[in-house]
């Protein structure tokens, strides 16, 4: 599904150059569940943006779905991003106002899928994530974990084919961030593919796979042999 080859990326400021990214290699499989971590200033968010086309590399290769991120230009890496790309993030980026249905509707009004389907989109992802009983609730009634939660939900409703999940748990408390890495955990056992950013080894070793950046290389990339589960914390 993604394959980077001496991804380099570097920012210019003045007479100052930043490299950020040093020469990244890695792939990663269809129905992986990738967790990547690194300290702060390793490159790990700048890689993020990378493989989530909001940023494009200043040297090297990314190739998604089989196509080279050089051969799209801007207007096609958005629709990119919006039909097979699903986003999670740590502020949850919610509309308060709003009502879960229509934080989750979001995503789709950007889409081709015709009103038609909304509905029944929309009440699946929420049921999917085991809150269909909030799907008329506004999102600032929620707590914390509930609205991660439907931060999911909302990803889930173009039916993407990668889920970028950043640091997801960091605004929870430990309870919470439990419940989000047991929906995360679930869909990736129905074949989702999901790619973690976290600073966290315990939230981490739910993946299959973890790979450590540091200094904007590839530190260590490893197999996860005691993957944590939902329920060895209980």
């Amino acid at each position: 599904m993604i394959s980077i080859k001496e991804l380099e990326k570097e920012y210019v400021e003045e007479e100052t150059t930043t490299r950020a990214l040093r020469g990244v290699t890695f792939s990663i499989e269809k129905g992986e569940f990738v967790s990547i971590m690194g300290p702060s200033g390793s490159g790990k968010s700048t890689l993020l943006h990378i493989l989530s086309f909001l940023d494009r590399p200043t040297g090297g290769s990314y190739t998604f779905l089989g196509k080279s991120i050089d051969d799209m230009d801007d207007r096609e890496l958005a629709q990119v991003r919006n039909k097979d790309m699903g986003f999670v993030f740590q502020s949850f980026n919610l509309l308060s106002r709003l009502t879960v249905y229509d934080n989750v509707e979001i995503p789709l009004l950007y889409s081709d899928i015709p009103p038609s389907n909304r509905q029944e989109r929309i009440e699946e992802a929420v049921r999917s994530v085991g809150l269909a009983e909030k799907l008329h609730t506004e999102a600032g009634k929620l707590s914390g974990g509930q609205k991660q939660r439907i931060a999911i939900a909302r990803a889930l409703v173009t039916d993407p084919n990668i889920i970028f999940a950043d640091e997801p748990t960091g605004n929870l408390d430990s309870h919470s961030g439990l419940q989000v890495m047991e929906v995360l955990d679930m869909l990736h056992k129905k074949g989702r593919t999901i790619v973690l950013v976290t600073h966290e080894t315990q939230t981490a070793e739910f993946a299959n796979r973890i790979i450590c950046i540091k200094d904007g290389l590839v530190e260590s990339d490893k197999v996860v042999t005691n993957r944590q589960s939902t329920q060895k914390l209980k």
